[in-house]
């Protein structure tokens, strides 16, 4: 079994920065691809980006493209999400999930572990 937990979220300003990572317990992140997913009230809960298991691939959501950038420190066990230039509308909870299931990776059904999640909210 693995056991996912973010870290990192809390209070930015627009156009601000913050660093989400994803402690990962049970197997190590080096066998596994993750991914970030995000839900804003009221709202679905989204795709943001994944990184393959080998860190070679890596797929980014077109709403957070540029500003955002997923990735992985096997040494560490540990998946990281940089979050620039950050606006109002990224406003949610993130998720961190993970999974052994093979590339492409943009859905939630492709994922079997998800953390707690952690509130990143962006004040204007």
């Amino acid at each position: 079994q693995v056991q996912l937990v973010e870290s990192g979220g809390g209070l930015a300003q627009a156009g601000g920065s913050l660093r989400l990572s994803c402690a990962a317990s049970g197997r190590t992140f080096s066998t596994l691809s993750a991914g970030w997913f995000r839900q804003a009230p009221g709202k679905e809960r989204e795709f943001v980006a994944a990184i393959a298991w080998s860190g070679g691939s890596t797929h980014h959501a077109d709403s957070v493209k540029g500003r955002f950038t997923i990735s992985k420190n096997n040494a560490n066990n540990a998946v990281y999400l940089q979050m620039n230039s950050l606006k109002p509308e990224d406003t949610a909870v993130y998720y961190c999930a993970a999974t052994s299931r093979s590339w492409p990776l943009a859905t939630q059904s492709r994922f079997d572990y998800w953390g707690p999640g952690t509130q990143v909210t962006v004040s204007s």
